[in-house]
């Protein structure tokens, strides 16, 4: 396995992993489940809720980062510290920790970018916007290709900075969600 990075200056990281956009790949979907399969394996002792593949990759036919999101919901009252460090198991980092919430990833490596790249967004059931707002997408292509060219946007002026790549993102982001959970109500609960 290819080593991790851990710790490098924010300069050295947004050289080596900047923000790109490439066509929808159908491998996305398989990279997917074979992670998944191997998150339930390293997370058997946990009563997990759900496992999900969110982000633009799980959205068919828009650009996206060649990164598969996946969101892991636990039962409340399961030790989300002990779940994140059997995830850790995995080869997976942990970006950083906020009540509820540990963000891990895997594939950065001291080259740059492995084969396979993967985020990890760790939660409890029902902190599960990321939900909504794929299925709003998928249902509706419009919307998908507005967000497909805000996200071209943004990666042409923000290449090397995540933060505000992602800030650019968020009042659609929010937008769109509110709309989902109007038209779906409690789907996700």
């Amino acid at each position: 396995m290819e080593r991790q990075v851990t710790d490098m200056s924010p300069e050295k990281f947004r050289e080596l992993f900047p923000i790109f956009l490439v066509k929808h790949d159908d491998n996305w979907g398989t990279q997917y489940a074979a992670m998944e399969k191997a998150l339930k394996e390293a997370l058997r002792a946990f009563a997990v809720a759900r496992i999900s593949h969110v982000g633009s990759t799980a959205i068919p036919g828009i650009l996206a980062k060649n990164i598969v999101d996946i969101m892991a919901e636990l039962a409340p009252g399961e030790d989300m510290e002990r779940a994140a460090e059997a995830i850790e198991g995995l080869g997976f980092v942990r970006k950083y920790t906020e009540p509820g919430r540990i963000f891990l990833r895997l594939g950065y490596t001291e080259e740059g970018f492995a084969k396979e790249v993967f985020h990890l967004h760790l939660r409890y059931r029902g902190d599960c916007d990321e939900l909504y707002f794929r299925d709003y997408l998928r249902e509706n292509p419009a919307i998908a290709s507005e967000y497909e060219a805000l996200k071209q946007r943004l990666w042409r002026q923000y290449e090397h900075d995540r933060d505000a790549y992602t800030e650019g993102k968020t009042a659609f982001i929010r937008k769109q969600t509110e709309a989902a959970k109007a038209a779906y109500g409690a789907r996700y609960v």
